[in-house]
């Protein structure tokens, strides 16, 4: 049961110079907080979107962007790539090939 599991925030903040790099680099830190948030043993909340601001102050773009995740440990984390409401999706087992095990 993931539903009444209290919410936490992980936020990051910063400055922004070439507005051509928002969208990669916006995917980016996303990728990184989610990184640092299983590494606490959280995965991201799918039914609570993130929040990414800008404000312009004339030289570059400052932006504030919020991940939101509940804890379910730091094994599960490893397996589970987040929760949808009440549902945990789950990451794609991927298969060793035969060439890369050691015998």
């Amino acid at each position: 049961m993931y539903n009444h599991k209290s919410i936490k925030k992980f936020d990051l903040e910063g400055e922004i110079y070439d507005d051509s790099q928002i969208i990669r680099l916006k995917e980016q830190y996303i990728l990184m907080l989610e990184s640092a948030m299983r590494s606490s043993g959280y995965v991201p909340r799918y039914d609570v979107d993130t929040d990414f601001t800008l404000l312009y102050n004339g030289k570059a773009f400052q932006f504030r962007l919020s991940v939101y995740g509940v804890y379910v440990g730091k094994d599960r984390a490893k397996c589970i790539a987040g929760i949808d409401k009440n549902t945990a999706i789950m990451l794609p087992i991927t298969q060793k090939s035969k060439s890369s095990e050691v015998l």
